[in-house]
């Protein structure tokens, strides 16, 4: 597809869908009926090419309603926003969920991550397409993790339609996938969020402070959350100030909790005193990495807390408009969190004038759409913009020149919803939590090999083997990764590592976002390397060549080693470590320079190859 507008024309359905979004059009420049007026001058250009950042709206409202993007759909919405159709051809083809080509109606994603193959995702995937062959209207598409480790092996079905339809089998059977894909409205409901959470309702659980309120509270009821505490801190914020909140935030210790571990009060302060208007505030909901699923957990069971902290953390930073990056395959917590916001909004706890206090804030929900590269903040910028979710370099730094161009906060779920005990408890008692270098509680996403797998909340410090003996390990563990895919695995005998930034550091490996995947004796370590090394291969965004080469190798050299059952694979490993160290090296963003980490763990650590 080139710069070219071409002869396809949407269909009735299409036009629908994309004019449901952006409104009718104006002109024939925007696909309307021609007038004589639009012999003369061309109209609504400049305020089309504003609207720039709909262009991802746009392809979920043609895809939700279609199932896949026609030539004549993507045509239409580029006259409507007038973009270049090589360019929107280009973001289309860049998200997972997305198909430019003709589907059924009905796509069952079932994952084939970590967490499911352990749980027998292949017999799943292949029970699943012998009973839905061709034929059956409904699409299978093996899937990178569903963010549903919890109940793993997992499967989301997509009905496309008017309105779109969705139905979650986890833990999945064939029966229950085949059900979920052929009638998603009469699939049986989720689990409630509480069921993630096993600390809940035991002993201990009126200890917790970030997962208090989860299975506690209806996640549908502001009464509910207001009753249990809520609004509490958006208040004490008022009552101290912008500068007051990000002293506390500062005092308190608070780190970023998606892996980076970048002082939140700082972040916040760079972006408060920056003279460029307007400041902007994300929330990264995109969590992608397999193995994580605490920001869905929290989005689902306690929801309100969520907006409440985003509108604590825009008053800080001078921001009057957030943004929530939700990831795509969360279709329960993209509900309850439109719910919550519309009731915030309904309530004056959004809005023009924030709980009478003459502030304006408000959050709008995007949708991703199946890259894990979205995660790293300056891809979720380009992908809120309507361009690929590619990273950019740095300097300059988000908290100059980030959303628009324009100094912008972003955080993840667990580290916002962080702000909320800090502000109620005070600085001090908050960092009296864990220890000196790692403050607070964390929540870690345990699954695998473990009897009661779900989110844990523990205060920094415990060790693995604590957090393992709370979860339940199955039989003989063979291995612990740690941190997820871009993590590093820890063998049983180190089980008493920290579990804190500072202390996984200093044992040679990472915390991450807070992943325990556990694994016993029967997984095969071999198989999950070489699905890590396809995960990173997929996700790579191709943007620069030590990531986009690199990963092709690592996956190259991983399948050779698995084929040559017995023989040497010290030509292969050699490789495998001067292109880890080529990626770590020379990659742009973060997914390049961890890919080579696990397989490196497994190879030092685990003696995987010997």
């Amino acid at each position: 597809m080139d710069l070219r507008f071409g002869d396809s024309k949407p269909t009735d359905e299409e036009r629908a869908a994309i004019d449901t979004l952006l409104g009718p059009p104006e002109s024939s420049w925007e696909g309307a009926d021609r007038s004589d007026a639009d012999l003369r001058w061309a109209r609504g250009g400049r305020e089309a090419r504003e609207r720039r950042d709909l262009l991802l709206p746009g392809l979920h409202a043609v895809n939700d309603r279609i199932g896949w993007i026609s030539e004549g759909a993507l045509d239409y919405l580029c006259r409507r926003l007038t973009v270049p159709p090589a360019e929107a051809y280009g973001v289309a083809t860049f998200y997972a969920m997305f198909s430019v080509k003709p589907r059924p109606a009905t796509v069952l994603h079932v994952c084939t991550d970590l967490a499911c193959a352990a749980a027998g995702a292949s017999d799943l995937c292949a029970g699943v397409e012998a009973r839905l062959g061709l034929g059956s209207g409904v699409s299978v598409e093996r899937s990178p993790c569903l963010g549903l480790c919890e109940r793993a092996p997992a499967a989301l079905a997509i009905k496309a339609g008017d309105p779109v339809r969705t139905a979650v089998s986890a833990p999945a059977t064939v029966e229950r996938a085949v059900l979920a894909a052929s009638s998603p409205d009469s699939a049986p409901e989720e689990p409630p969020a509480a069921l993630a959470v096993p600390q809940a309702g035991r002993a201990g659980h009126e200890e917790l402070v970030l997962l208090s309120r989860v299975g506690v509270v209806d996640p549908a009821s502001l009464d509910d959350y207001r009753a249990q505490g809520g609004y509490t801190a958006l208040r004490q914020a008022f009552a101290i100030g912008p500068a007051g909140v990000i002293r506390e935030v500062t005092d308190a210790g608070l780190v970023g909790r998606g892996g980076a571990a970048f002082p939140t009060g700082r972040k916040w302060q760079a972006t408060a005193s920056q003279p460029d208007h307007p400041h902007y505030l994300v929330c990264n909901a995109d969590e992608s990495e397999p193995g994580t699923f605490k920001d869905r957990v929290v989005m689902e069971g306690d929801p309100y807390s969520l907006v409440e902290s985003m509108t604590i953390a825009g008053y800080a930073v001078g921001a009057h408009k957030g943004y929530l990056y939700l990831r795509g395959e969360y279709p329960r917590a993209l509900e309850r969190m439109e719910h919550a916001i519309g009731q915030a909004r309904a309530r004056g706890l959004l809005g023009d004038d924030v709980l009478g206090q003459g502030y304006a804030f408000d959050i709008e929900i995007r949708r991703g759409a199946g890259a894990y590269i979205c995660g790293e903040e300056t891809a979720l910028f380009n992908s809120i913009e309507g361009y690929r979710g590619e990273p950019r370099s740095k300097p300059p730094f988000p908290v100059e020149k980030g959303l628009f161009g324009k100094p912008t906060a972003e955080n993840n779920v667990e580290t916002l919803v962080n702000v909320l005990p800090i502000l109620t408890m005070g600085a001090q008692a908050y960092a009296a939590i864990g220890t000196g270098k790692s403050t607070g509680p964390k929540l870690f996403c345990v699954s695998g090999s473990v009897d009661r797998p779900g989110i844990y909340e523990l205060p920094f410090g415990a060790t693995l083997g604590e957090l393992l003996d709370l979860a339940g390990v199955r039989k003989r563990l063979r291995a612990v990764l740690l941190g997820g895919a871009a993590g590093g695995f820890v063998r049983p005998d180190e089980l008493d590592i920290p579990l804190t930034f500072e202390g996984t550091r200093e044992a040679g490996t990472t915390l991450g976002s807070g992943v325990v995947l556990a694994f016993d004796d029967t997984v095969p370590l071999p198989r999950l390397l070489l699905r890590i090394a396809e995960f990173f291969r997929d996700e790579s965004c191709g943007q620069c060549v030590p990531c986009r080469v690199g990963t092709v190798r690592q996956e190259e050299a991983l399948h050779r080693i698995a084929d040559r059952t017995g023989a040497d694979a010290a030509p292969d490993i050699a490789l495998l470590r001067e292109v880890g160290r080529a990626m770590k090296d020379a990659s742009i963003c973060g997914l390049g320079q961890t890919a080579w980490n696990a397989v490196e763990s497994a190879i030092d650590r685990l003696g995987a190859y010997e």
